[in-house]
Parts: C-alpha cells; sequence; structure tokens
C-alpha cells in the first residue's frame, strides 16, 4: 500500500504532462495494486482525490489513455466507487473516446463504461441520450474479428435494450443485420447464447423484430433447431429452447386482430405467413407432430400467433391444422406437459374466432377434445380450455345446447366461478355459463345451470366492472326468466336479484345497454309473486319514470313500457 501511495502522490504531480514517463509507471502500480486488493487500492485512489485527475489524462492522443481507462473500470468494479467516477467527470471524455481508431483503447474504455453504469437504469439513459447506441453499432461492423471487443458491444447491447428508450434508438441504426451477420458466423455455443440474449429484448420493438426478420435471423434460427433437435448434451437443449422461443418472439403480436386492421405491428408475422405457403410456416408446422416438447410448445405458439387475423385462421383451419393440433392435445390428456396443453388450447382458440371456422372445428370434434382437460387442476389451461369453448358457441346454438346440457361442465362451471384467487378463470367461467344459455335459448340448458347452482354466479356477473360482462350476464339472466322463472324464482330471490337491478338503473354511470337490460329484465321476473312483491317494496316506478326522459331512445322508450307495466300491476 505504500507503493500505491506513493504512486498516487507522483500521479498527482505528473498529472498534468502525459507524455511523461513517470506517469505510465504510476499508472502500471495502480493496475498492480488494483489486480491484488481492488478493493483497498480503490478506496485509497478515491482518498487521495485522483479521481477529478483522470480526465485531463484521457486524451485520444496518449499512449497511457488504455491503461487509465483500464484504471478506471478496475475501479468501477465497486459499487461504491461508481458515484465518484460520475462525480470526477469521467463519462463524456469515455464517450469521446469511442470514436477512437485504437482497439485497446476502444476495449478498456468500453469496460469503463460498462462498470460505471452497471445497473443503473438512470447513468444508461445518460448514455442513450448521448448517443452511444450508434457509436456502438459502428464499432461492432467495425471490429467484428476482433473478439474482446465484440463481446465488450454485446455486453453493453445486453445492459441498454433492457431500456425501452434505447429501442427506438438501436431502430435507426443497422444493429440487426450485424447481429444476425454475427451469428451466422459463430460456432461457440457461449457466443450464439451472448447473442441471444440481445436479440430477445431488441425483438420486442415492431421495428427491429421486422428488420430481423428481413436479416435472416428467422433462417439462421431454423438451422439452430435442425442442429440441435437431436442432441442430448446440455448446450444443445439450451440452444433449441432459446432458438425456438426466439422464433415465436419474431411472430409475437397483439390479440387477434379482424381483416380491417392495419398491418403495423403484424407485419413480420405476415411476412413469415406468405400466406401459408412460406417456408418458414411449413418448417413451424412440422414442430407440432415432433416429439421433442420444446418444439411443439414452440409450434403451437407460433400457430397461435400466425392466428391472429380472419384470413390467416380460415387458411389454417382449411388446410387441415386443426387436426395436428387436436392429435397434439391428445398425447397430453394423461399428465401432459402443462405448457403445451396452454398453447395447443390458445391456437384453438384463436382460430375459432371468425364465424366460419366454428362449424368446420365443432365437426372436426374439437369440444370433446377440449372437454378431456376439464379436470385439469392448471389455472393457465383452464382459462385457455374456456376461451376456447366460449369462442367456439358463439352463434352455434347446436352446440351451446350439446354443452349447456353437459352436468358436468356446468358443475365445474359453477365450481370456476368461485375461484377467487384465478380472477381469469372466474371471469371466463362466468362468461361461458352466460354464453350458453344465450347462444342455445334452450329451455333445457337453463333448468341444467339452474340445477348446477349457477345462477348466483350471473346475478353477481351483473355487477362487474365490465360493461360486457354486465350485459352478458342481463341478457342470460333475462332468459332464464323468461324460459323457466318458477325454475329459477329461489335463486332470484336468495342472489338479490331485484335489488341488483335497482342499483343498476339508479347508478348514473350505467351504460344505456344496462339500463335497457335491466328493465327487460324487471319486467320478466314481475310474474313471480315474491319477485313481484320486492319490485314493489323498491319503488322501481320511481327510477323507472326518470329514465323516460333518457337521451337514448331505446331506453328512454323501454323505460315507457316498463312504467306502463309496473303501473299496471302494482
Amino acid at each position: 500500500m505504500d507503493n500505491l501511495s506513493e504512486a498516487l502522490e507522483k500521479l498527482k504531480l505528473a498529472s498534468t504532462d502525459c507524455a511523461n514517463d513517470s506517469v505510465e509507471g504510476c499508472l502500471d502500480c495502480l493496475l498492480k495494486a488494483l489486480a491484488n486488493k481492488n478493493t483497498e487500492a480503490s478506496m485509497k485512489i478515491r482518498e487521495m482525490g485522483v479521481l477529478p485527475l483522470l480526465p485531463t489524462l484521457l486524451s485520444p492522443q496518449s499512449s497511457c489513455t488504455p491503461k487509465v481507462a483500464n484504471v478506471i473500470a478496475e475501479v468501477a468494479k465497486n459499487e461504491f466507487m461508481r458515484s465518484s467516477c460520475v462525480e470526477a467527470g469521467l463519462i463524456p471524455p469515455l464517450i469521446q473516446l469511442l470514436n477512437s481508431t485504437d482497439q485497446e483503447v476502444l476495449l478498456q474504455t468500453g469496460r469503463a463504461l460498462g462498470n460505471i453504469c452497471y445497473d443503473s437504469h438512470s447513468l444508461q439513459a445518460q448514455l442513450i441520450n448521448m448517443g452511444v447506441i450508434p457509436t456502438l453499432v459502428k464499432l461492432l461492423g467495425l471490429h467484428s474479428h476482433n473478439t474482446a471487443l465484440t463481446e465488450m458491444c454485446l455486453i453493453a447491447f445486453g445492459n441498454l435494450a433492457e431500456l425501452e428508450s434505447s429501442k427506438e434508438q438501436f431502430a435507426t441504426t443497422n444493429i440487426a443485420e450485424e447481429l444476425v451477420c454475427l451469428f451466422q458466423k459463430q460456432t461457440e455455443h457461449e457466443k450464439k447464447e451472448m447473442i441471444f440474449e440481445v436479440l430477445a429484448p431488441l425483438a420486442e420493438n415492431d421495428v427491429i423484430k421486422l428488420q430481423l426478420v428481413e436479416a435472416g435471423l428467422v433462417e439462421s434460427l431454423l438451422e439452430v433447431v435442425a442442429q440441435t433437435v437431436d442432441g442430448e448434451r446440455e448446450e444443445d437443449i439450451a440452444q433449441l429452447k432459446t432458438a425456438s422461443d426466439l422464433m415465436v418472439l419474431l411472430l409475437l403480436g397483439g390479440e387477434h386482430q379482424g381483416l380491417t386492421d392495419a398491418p403495423g405491428q403484424y407485419e413480420s408475422m405476415q411476412k413469415l405467413f406468405e400466406g401459408g405457403k412460406g417456408s418458414v410456416f411449413q418448417r413451424v408446422l412440422s414442430w407440432i407432430p415432433s416429439h421433442n416438447h420444446q418444439l411443439q410448445l414452440a409450434g403451437a405458439l407460433a400457430i397461435a400467433n400466425f392466428a391472429r387475423n380472419d384470413g390467416n385462421c380460415i387458411h389454417m383451419v382449411d388446410t387441415g391444422i386443426v387436426q395436428k393440433l387436436l392429435e397434439l392435445l391428445d398425447r397430453h390428456v394423461e399428465e401432459g406437459n402443462v405448457t403445451v396443453q396452454h398453447a395447443a388450447l390458445s391456437a384453438l382458440r384463436n382460430l375459432a374466432i371468425p364465424v366460419v371456422n366454428k362449424s368446420k372445428m365443432l365437426s372436426a370434434g374439437v369440444a370433446d377434445v377440449v372437454l378431456k382437460f376439464l379436470q385439469s387442476e392448471m389455472p393457465p389451461v383452464q382459462f385457455k380450455l374456456l376461451g376456447t369453448l366460449r369462442m367456439l358457441i358463439d352463434t352455434q346454438a347446436e352446440a351451446a345446447d350439446q354443452l349447456g346440457t353437459n352436468g358436468k361442465l356446468v358443475e365445474r362451471l359453477v365450481e370456476w366461478c368461485e375461484a377467487k384467487d384465478h380472477a381469469g378463470v372466474m371471469g371466463e367461467s362466468n362468461r361461458l355459463l352466460s354464453a350458453l344459455i344465450r347462444h342455445s335459448k334452450s329451455k333445457e340448458v337453463v333448468r341444467t345451470v339452474i340445477l348446477g347452482g349457477g345462477v348466483k354466479h350471473l346475478v353477481t356477473m351483473a355487477t362487474s366492472e365490465h360493461m360486457i360482462m354486465q350485459n352478458e350476464a342481463l341478457v342470460a339472466l333475462g332468459l332464464i326468466a323468461a324460459l323457466d322463472l318458477v325454475a329459477a324464482e329461489k335463486d332470484f330471490v336468495g342472489a338479490n336479484l331485484v335489488s341488483v337491478l335497482h342499483k343498476l338503473l339508479s347508478d348514473e354511470r350505467s351504460a344505456p345497454e344496462i339500463k335497457y337490460n335491466s328493465m327487460i329484465l324487471i319486467c320478466a321476473v314481475m310474474g313471480s309473486e315474491p319477485l313481484h312483491k320486492e319490485v314493489q317494496s323498491l319503488a322501481f316506478i320511481d327510477v323507472v319514470s326518470k329514465l323516460r326522459a333518457h337521451e337514448n331512445k331505446t331506453v328512454s322508450h323501454q323505460a315507457s313500457l316498463t312504467e306502463q307495466r309496473l303501473t299496471a300491476q302494482s
């Protein structure tokens, strides 16, 4: 430590003259001390006030610059030193050095900046604002043959790409081209993994996603899959997972879109679909019957992602994809892979959205296969199962009738309507229960739901914060009242239906559809003596008469009819 103190004193004296040989000697001494006892040496450097002297030594022309940058990189390995490096004004001169042509200067500068800004989003954002991204991308292109520099750039990209603000800057560079080119050259597993770690966050950006597809990343990933699919080494399994996951990410977008939606973020997916004739789409399709669970999963997720507009869905159903997915699900019924079940059900749910696909999928036996997972205890599977059935029966009266009279299904739905720990499952169960009644309009289905104890859940659903769910519940309850009021009477009373309807009609925030359907339901339950008494006791006539002045003509007209009915039966 005495030698270090001496070297630091000398450095303070000599720092004004970078050409001085003693500066190089002092820096060597510092680097040696940092290599032996980094923490103690760093504290000494800070105590003796050397950090503020270093910016003047970071001259592009100076021979000691790489060593100065190396000292900063070593010091900044310690978290407690990073703020001192920032306060000493080291970031601006280091960024200037990224324009150097000296590869050693570039390497040590990159290390220094990386260590100072490590784990600090605010400092990384500062680097982004100072334009570091285009500079680093340019460096990667110029020095791709230099392994150490390439790794430094990749580590920097990996850290910066986590910040949303970086994606826009990356999108204006040729990062996609550079990374794909670098990826294609790699033979070592570790290097490929490093590139994967940068590609994954970048591929979340729609502009970069398309750039990566156009740069040929998909073909490279398919090659990795082909090379590793039969491999048993850990690195083969890891590469197969990463490559197939990244493939799915390149297809990823929002929810299912109708034919009228602008392509926008779906461009990369459509580019690969190529009207269902694309080689990439065909290759992904071949993964579904594979014996490899990772490929089955990726294949099913890819189909779910391709199935994000009506045109793609119709084409896929017409070309027999449903059968492949059903065979895959059949292989995973007993002790199956939950992620594969979830992915295959997601694909079927999306494919069932276009009206023309529903009857075809029902004829193919989709509902029967989906029902095999009714006993699943996994909420993600339950959620997708419910969504798939709900999509299938939409406008399909016969299927709704068949499923709605299935006691085991209704029993399970009622059970899941109480799954308070899983809001998604609870919501979907309620919606399917309502859909069975609304699309079948069947007295038998209504009776099955009443016997299964589903009425109280539909009444609760009418108080949902989501207007669409409120409306679906009210329409279903209206059908129950119209088709079998006698059987439902006890449940309506027990669930305080009349009180719920009074609140919905009194609430100014209730949408016109909610008010309209609530009044229809009031008229429907008037045929029941106990419910009629409740209606009278809550002075509904006052609430309804106010709605005659409602701006929505349908609501005001229904209010007049309801008021007449209430007056006639008072």
